[in-house]
């Protein structure tokens, strides 16, 4: 399952590192290319709340087996598409179908012991959060050595194998639920105001991911600017401090097994805040800034790995549409950090947009601090 969730996250990224290359070959203009991919993100938050919530209405093996079915297809479709205006509706289809990985952490903790979920999550996480790392890098590497093309191509077939796979691996389980499918959609909104532990967890993560988006958006613009002008390829390198991430969310998961995950969240969101106040005024040393990001990227997320480990606790036979909506919630935290980032750096410096991350850590720290959600059992949702 993490391998598969690895793989399912990472489609949604190899094309940006060859967006030129993909202009040049469509004889169009980057800016054009750009907005093509921007479909990517749009589809990605479609898949989250109207495919993740299938797996616990139907067999997840299915489910899992026709999401990467159709993704394998769609990859495959985006490397014949002769047109920017015919990648972008394509490039959705990618990013709706890429949400599998929050599927398969769904499955997982379904069908993890209750002693083991937080532990199994962080491994299935750890895939995640490979993914978002390798897409980038694997999908430039392939691109420079077979096209842009080729390279969707050999995305296609991976996720064709790992559709079998699914059907062969994936434990015969049945769905859990009998509530009926656009039953559930609309029951998405209403469990913001019958849980409490989702509210505080969907607050605290979309400010974390926040700070997350707008350190690393933030810092693209200003390492792009004098007096750096790095090129591209070196400010790419920057996301290999992401890899301490990977180790991080599988501490995390026995930490949160063995402490609880209020504990791990607070320790974690302390670690980045601290790093990321310090990167404000450290990018010019290029040792300590990847110290403070390899800190800043394992503080938060072992962070996400305890507190999706308890949304995902409030109904432990079917955690899939309280996923769906903590993700929602989460990943509009993200946008919106991308965006101010970009825009901070360039209105009043780069200390300015990591004091921002730093501030949104501290209230989120906070928040966990102060409010204490009550325990509960099972929610029904059936």
């Amino acid at each position: 399952m993490s391998v598969a969730a690895a793989l399912g996250t990472s489609t949604i990224y190899p094309m940006q590192p060859a967006i030129a290359d993909v202009a040049d070959s469509l004889g169009t203009q980057i800016a054009a290319v750009g907005i093509a991919l921007a479909f990517g993100p749009i589809g990605y938050m479609i898949g989250l709340a109207l495919l993740v919530p299938l797996v616990d209405r139907f067999a997840p093996a299915r489910v899992l087996a026709a999401q990467f079915g159709v993704l394998a297809c769609a990859l495959a479709a985006s490397a014949a598409v002769p047109t920017a205006i015919l990648l972008g509706p394509v490039v959705g289809v990618v990013g709706a179908c890429s949400a599998v990985g929050a599927g398969l952490s769904s499955v997982a903790s379904r069908l993890a012991p209750r002693q083991r979920r937080a532990t199994v999550l962080g491994i299935v996480t750890a895939g995640i959060s490979a993914g978002i790392l390798a897409g980038r890098i694997v999908g430039g590497w392939l691109a420079d050595e077979i096209g842009w093309r080729g390279m969707l191509l050999v995305f296609a077939t991976a996720c064709g194998l790992v559709a079998v796979c699914c059907l062969v691996a994936v434990p015969k389980s049945l769905g859990t639920t009998q509530r009926g499918y656009l039953a559930t959609l609309r029951s998405l909104p209403g469990l913001f105001a019958l849980h409490s532990t989702l509210r505080l967890a969907a607050l605290c993560g979309s400010l974390w991911f926040f700070a997350f988006c707008v350190i690393w958006a933030g810092m693209a613009v200003a390492l792009s600017e004098p007096p750096f002008s790095y090129p591209a390829e070196r400010i790419g390198l920057y996301a290999l401090a992401g890899l301490s991430g990977i180790l991080a969310t599988q501490v995390a998961g026995r930490g949160t097994d063995r402490f609880g995950a209020r504990r791990v969240i607070v320790v974690g969101l302390v670690l980045a805040g601290v790093a990321a106040a310090t990167v404000g005024f450290s990018l010019a040393n290029t040792v300590v800034t990847l110290i403070c990001l390899a800190v800043f990227d394992a503080g938060l997320f072992a962070a996400q790995v305890a507190n999706q480990s308890a949304v995902l606790a409030i109904d432990p036979a079917a955690p899939a549409r309280f996923n769906s909506a903590y993700m929602l919630v989460y990943f509009v935290g993200g946008s919106v950090g991308t965006a101010c980032g970009a825009a901070t750096v360039e209105l009043f410096g780069w200390p300015a947009a990591a004091m921002i991350a730093a501030s949104a850590i501290g209230i989120a720290a906070t928040l966990t601090l102060l409010i204490r959600p009550p325990s509960q059992s099972a929610a029904p949702a059936r």
